[in-house]
């Protein structure tokens, strides 16, 4: 477990707001590195210097927590996408999760970043049951204990049901244990509230609970603020924790089925993409929500967590690594363009509504209605 002058997740958190890393799995899908569709992690054997250059981005742009790249990465999940099938030997949950710590581990000693070793959902947690998940879970596990990584984070749940198996698997270690919600204001899957889910997951051990991708942050924030009323109504202390996505998606708000949905996914989202300036303001209601891991999942660039880190630079008491290449708007006023230097300024980004370029373009999308088959509890892969 790495020593850092800055302490644990849990002494960082009650120092002041602890910045997570943002999006892989989609990242590395745009730069040619990942599936679209099976989205599982190979690239950390197949491709570690694409894996390793994103934990770098993410470590200039300001993140504390380097998360492993272990998303779908349990051997049900892997077989499910033909892995092991294919090379059993070299793409299975322990080779896996063993590169993705190395990877992480070395991007995190280079800065005083802290490594996470990350579980998400096992599609077999419909028809396979308790035990089984468990037992997936527990092969990470294995490895993130052999490894000494720095706390556990469960993400991407659906179900609050299998937020809590993992949380009983990441107690069984003497790690920090953290885990969030792919959840809107509509609940999980099976329509238990955001306040529920938030007090169970609290209730099983979690020591930081929150909402993570599926929804944009000002969906995710008002999902939290309802996690938090709850917790403090029941008298639990738990951190909170939010990592959404990077799309504005009004859409889906009460929607459980997520950005899944969305016509545009997966292939034409970039039109909703957050702006710079989206992401500061989203970064300082988190903050003066009481939130204090702040991140991004799927989605957010490295632009989006320096533009995190700069927000609250004040309350970090630092500002992030990138900076000797970044002095915020006000660089614009150094331009030998005569049109962008009256734009030098926060409260023109601010202002400014982005315009799509697109004659044809449309303000909200038809999202396909709720049918018996789409609205089921899981039973194999989700897009993520």
């Amino acid at each position: 477990m790495a020593q850092t002058s800055r302490g644990g997740l849990l002494e960082r958190l009650a120092a002041g707001p602890v910045i997570g890393d943002g999006s892989f799995v989609m990242t590395l899908e745009r730069r040619g590195y990942v599936k679209a569709g099976p989205w599982t992690p190979e690239a950390v054997v197949q491709y570690p210097d694409a894996v390793r250059q994103l934990h770098r981005d993410f470590l200039r742009a300001g993140a504390d927590v380097m998360q492993t790249f272990t998303f779908y990465s349990s051997d049900d999940k892997l077989q499910y996408a033909g892995h092991l099938k294919e090379v059993e030997e070299s793409i299975n949950c322990r080779t896996v999760n063993e590169a993705a710590c190395d990877l992480a581990r070395g991007v995190a000693d280079e800065g005083a970043a802290l490594v996470a070793g990350g579980f998400s959902p096992v599609p077999g947690y419909a028809e396979k049951g308790r035990a089984y998940v468990i037992g997936e879970f527990h092969k990470q596990l294995d490895v993130f204990k052999g490894k000494r990584v720095d706390f556990l984070l469960g993400e991407f749940f659906g179900n609050v049901e299998e937020a809590e198996w993992s949380i009983e698997v990441m107690r069984q270690s003497d790690l920090p244990v953290a885990c969030t919600m792919r959840i809107g204001p509509a609940g999980d899957l099976d329509g238990v509230t955001p306040e529920e889910c938030a007090i169970r997951m609290a209730k099983a051990g979690a020591a930081v609970v929150g909402v993570n991708c599926f929804y944009d942050p000002f969906i995710a924030l008002d999902t939290v603020s309802r996690m938090k009323n709850a917790l403090d109504k029941a008298g639990l202390s738990v951190h909170l924790m939010i990592q959404p996505m990077a799309w504005h998606s009004p859409e889906i708000r009460n929607d459980q089925r997520g950005y899944s949905v969305l016509p545009e996914f997966r292939f034409a989202m970039e039109p909703r993409l957050l702006t710079r300036a989206e992401v500061a303001r989203y970064a300082r209601q988190a903050y003066n929500m009481g939130i204090r891991y702040i991140g991004g999942c799927c989605g957010f660039e490295p632009c989006h967590i320096r533009a995190i880190a700069e927000e609250l630079a004040e309350e970090r008491g630092f500002r992030p690594p990138g900076r000797d290449k970044h002095s915020g708007f006000e660089s614009l006023k150094k331009s030998v363009s005569e049109y962008q230097k009256p734009r030098g300024n926060r409260q023109y980004w601010e202002k400014l509504v982005p315009a799509s370029g697109r004659k044809d373009g449309k303000l909200l999308a038809d999202v396909p209605p709720k049918t018996e088959r789409n609205t089921m509890r899981e039973t194999g892969p989700v897009d993520e």
